[in-house]
């Protein structure tokens, strides 16, 4: 019986790590690319993206519109679906204190405004070095 190992990796042609100069796809010894199976996966659609959404809500016990759900699934194409997903607890908490059940379109948009995902956040991090420890 064969263990089954899951890699997964968006690195191209690059040298294998502990080697100094063998470049390989993936960064990987090619006698094991050899052995292995490579799954194609794409990125989700933004239809998919609202509907793991809303599972998601739904899981967490979370009101939601269909515009709030249009926007966030928006966000999670733009950006990522850990993001979108990330912004569901503080935009429902911010329903909250403005006094309704369900998250509105505005929340996530106040949300989104207020916190950062991780591309955003390296992007500004890079533009503003100099005003950042080193």
């Amino acid at each position: 019986i064969s263990p089954i190992v899951i890699f997964d990796t968006n690195r191209g042609h690059c040298t294998i790590k502990g080697s100094d100069d063998i470049v390989s796809p993936h960064g990987m010894p090619l006698d094991l690319l050899d052995r292995i199976m490579i799954i194609k996966t794409s990125p989700y659609v933004l239809e998919e993206v609202i509907q793991i959404l809303k599972i998601r809500a739904q899981t967490e016990g979370i009101s939601i519109d269909d515009d709030s759900l249009q926007c966030l699934g928006e966000i999670g194409v733009k950006s990522t679906l850990r993001y979108a997903v990330q912004l569901l607890t503080p935009s429902h908490l911010l329903s909250k204190i403005n006094g309704r059940d369900a998250i509105h379109k505005e929340d996530v948009e106040e949300i989104s405004d207020l916190f950062y995902d991780a591309k955003t956040s390296a992007k500004v991090l890079s533009s503003e070095k100099d005003k950042y420890l080193h």
